[in-house]
């Protein structure tokens, strides 16, 4: 059974974890179809969003530790280097936007996964903990990144250290996610919000994502020359045309992504 579900509706790329018995924790096997299955997503031209969530009662519980012996040490340079760098780059690189559904517990490298997706909700019953510190970890898969950018660097230091858990609700309350749905409401909300994205410029939306990723490193000038840079690409877009058509013709825009 693949660890990876995939559907393709109405140009939304329904991307699903699929180890519901062991909550979706990550192997090998399923990081590397999973990155496989988001470089498939970048490829097909005619999806425009993809919508990444968990079967079963969980997102993600992190790290499968029953992948690590008990009597060696991890090589984690490589399991960190060949299975979620990779995800985290596909998640931020990837020219169409991701929503991230999260249906359940998120914990470790589940949760800083969910994280790096342009759009997080969650279902009233999920949680999020970084759990590194309760196996003599540090967070990886960019989670000291994102996580301090979205919440501020004394609330995220205390959820690194300490490992505390993390309500839905009080994860929207904090920044830490866009929006806390019932549970019952999750699919039909995420539904509504992928195919508003779907029907929007969706290459404005990429270059909107990499002006805001390198927002944090660079200078005012610097930042001030890369908007420049990419309002020139959007500008030489079908969609821009279109969008300033129907503006004037005072109908709705009919955005294609190109």
């Amino acid at each position: 059974m693949s660890t990876i579900q995939f559907e393709l509706k109405n140009s939304i790329g329904y991307v699903a974890l699929n180890r519901p018995e062991k909550l979706n924790a990550f192997n090998r096997e399923m990081a590397l179809e999973l990155q496989d299955r988001l470089l498939a997503c970048d490829e097909e031209e005619s999806l425009r969003v993809v919508v990444l969530t968990g079967m079963g009662r969980a997102f993600s519980a992190g790290q499968d530790l029953s992948e690590f012996s008990t009597t060696a040490r991890p090589d984690f340079e490589t399991v960190i280097g060949e299975t979620y760098n990779p995800i985290i780059r596909l998640l931020k690189t990837i020219r169409k936007p991701v929503i991230c559904a999260v249906n359940g517990i998120a914990a470790g490298a589940g949760a800083n996964v969910a994280l790096a997706c342009d759009i997080v909700v969650a279902a009233s019953s999920a949680s999020f903990i970084q759990a590194f510190s309760k196996i003599g970890l540090i967070p990886d898969s960019a989670g000291t990144f994102f996580l301090p950018r979205l919440i501020g660097l004394q609330k995220a230091t205390a959820l690194m250290m300490l490992g505390e858990k993390v309500t839905a609700a009080e994860a929207e309350k904090m920044g830490m996610i866009y929006a806390c749905y019932e549970d019952g409401e999750l699919e039909n909300k995420t539904n509504q919000l992928a195919e508003k994205l779907a029907s929007m410029p969706t290459t404005a939306l990429y270059l909107t994502r990499k002006a805001l990723m390198e927002s944090s490193s660079n200078s005012l000038e610097e930042q001030l020359e890369l908007e420049k840079k990419l309002q020139a690409k959007a500008g030489q877009t079908r969609d821009f045309v279109e969008g300033v058509s129907s503006f004037l013709e005072k109908r709705n825009p009919l955005f294609t992504g190109k």
